[in-house]
């Protein structure tokens, strides 16, 4: 018989001090998604009480996405269908970049695959080869489904093109967040979530180590909890205004500190795209909703006055305004901890990333992912924390180097805005990327960072960086067998894409709003 292993101890110690009571500050797409996940995940074993208040508004912007939303709807078993119906909602296949590198320029960065790797080298390789060896080559989006579907107003939802390799159309969505984080209130278990509407009026710190205890109401009643999860947007009411946790400001790199928004009648068509439209002083967006369009246009107040933004905004919309444009103020950066005791910053109140590329609402769902991963006891072990700073720090500066990309690699000379940006320090992480590319051709994604290769590659091409060489393996594939890969993957595209019915057609089919 084997000896009899006794563990060391008597092992209380790993639940001595279970979390019990989640408390999350602020509702709002931040707060109803972390609540949702959470109560999700952990079930009645968890008290979660969810504090906003009415009387504070949401920024309510964030309204595209990315691919990686499809997560929460699969966590949550959530009907992509209905959710769509309940946001207002339509989907999305890229963004589309118009005048950022040159005036008239105009490329996508559409999800999913573009082409396919042959051999041990991506795709991009040969595609380099056929460019470099004549003038009337076909462009990288002749290889992209995704990017056909946009410029054709085509949706179809498939694992495959056809039978072959190539992956079909990869989306995410369009939402009016508003409507989007009421329907998430709405899947909670109210025995799990609970809501208390209230005005937080003081904040209570233990005096041995201060973390927080307890918060104050404004009618007298006191919310404990064993940990904190700060959605409070902007303010960072508990993470910055009680725990003093710092702010990294990325405003030297990332110039643009307002933007004005409004939204739109909706007029046809009903793009399956978001776009973005470099204006003289910054950038507008367009998001194509089912009752609507959600507009807004970004800018650096050293250039332009909040008035001439709202002039330049209004004068670009697609269908009458909606209302008044309000003008938002924020600071692009990052939270110096974004985890401090036992406090837990989630969505603006951890950082603000210009929605360029659309990352709000993933960077929410990443921090609960995350939390998950790292769920403490009550002692909230400094390995844990120290850990969830560092994954969610190197998360943030990824994308941070991503948005940069747009502006310091642009050509454009014709407003003082632009030859600013051109001349932006970058990042070193972003300079190896870039300096590798036009060496070689070659792009490496560095751990779990966000962007793919084929984004920095979208992008990277859009803005006119040229690789000075491609990789040597490229040429072992004979000149004719090149030319029918390519064709053949050009061919398999465009027939496929072109018989998928029109983004409209499929949202009223599968998706449509009532009202």
């Amino acid at each position: 018989m084997p000896p009899r292993i006794v563990p060391r101890g008597n092992g209380k110690h790993m639940k001595a001090s279970p979390i019990r009571r989640v408390v999350i500050v602020g509702g709002g797409t931040a707060g109803w998604i972390t609540a949702a996940l959470l109560g999700r995940a952990f079930g009645p074993r968890l008290s979660i009480r969810l504090v906003e208040s009415d009387a504070i508004g949401t920024v309510g912007v964030g309204e595209a996405t990315i691919p990686q939303i499809l997560h929460i709807n699969r966590f949550l078993g959530l009907d992509e269908r209905e959710v769509l119906k309940a946001s207002h909602g339509t989907y999305k296949l890229g963004i589309q970049f118009n005048d950022w590198g040159r005036i008239g320029d105009s490329y996508l960065h559409a999800f999913g695959d573009i082409g396919l790797p042959h051999g041990l080298i991506p795709f991009q390789h040969y595609w380099l080869r056929d460019r470099g060896a004549r003038t009337d080559a076909p462009g990288l989006w002749d290889y992209s489904p995704n990017a056909r579907a946009c410029m054709a107003g085509r949706m179809a939802i498939s694992e495959r093109l056809a039978s072959s390799p190539m992956t079909g159309l990869r989306h995410a969505y369009h939402l009016d967040a508003g409507r989007y984080a009421q329907y998430l209130r709405e899947q909670c278990d109210p025995q799990v979530v609970q809501r208390t509407q209230g005005i937080i009026v003081d904040v209570k710190l233990r005096g041995e180590d201060g973390f927080i205890e307890s918060l104050q109401l404004e009618g007298g009643e006191r919310v404990e909890g064993d940990l904190f999860i700060d959605c409070s947007g902007f303010r960072g009411l508990l993470i910055e205004q009680a725990l003093h946790a710092g702010y990294e400001n990325w405003q030297s790199w990332l110039p643009c500190d307002r933007a004005v928004v409004v939204a739109s009648a909706r007029v046809p068509p009903m793009r399956p795209y978001t776009q973005a439209s470099a204006r003289a002083a910054g950038w507008q967006w367009r998001i194509p909703l089912q009752h609507r369009n959600g507009n807004g246009h970004v800018y650096c107040s050293d250039f332009v006055s909040d008035d001439e933004a709202a002039a330049t905004l209004l004068a670009h919309l697609e269908g009458e305004a909606l209302g008044e444009p309000r003008v938002l103020r924020f600071v692009t950066g990052a939270r110096k901890r974004f985890w401090d005791r036992n406090c837990v910053a989630i969505g603006l109140s951890a950082g603000f990333m210009e929605p360029l590329e659309s990352t709000g609402i993933h960077l929410i769902q990443s921090a609960v992912g995350r939390l998950l991963a790292h769920f403490p006891d009550r002692a909230c072990d400094p390995a844990l924390v120290e850990a969830y700073n560092r994954s969610t720090r190197f998360e943030f500066e990824r994308i941070r180097d991503f948005l940069i990309l747009h502006y310091a690699t642009t050509e454009r000379d014709d407003t003082p805005f632009w030859r600013y940006c051109a001349a932006l320090q970058r990042p070193d992480s972003l300079r190896h990327k870039l300096e590798m590319f036009r060496a070689s051709g070659q792009i490496f994604r560095e751990a779990d960072e966000l962007f793919t290769d084929v984004g920095w590659l979208q992008v990277m091409t859009g803005q006119h960086i040229e690789p000075e060489r491609y990789h040597p393996l490229a040429d072992a594939l004979p000149q004719a067998q090149l030319d029918e890969f390519l064709g053949n993957m050009r061919t398999l595209v465009a027939r496929t894409v072109d018989a998928m019915a029109t983004h409209e057609q499929f949202v009223e089919r599968h998706c449509r709003a009532q009202g």
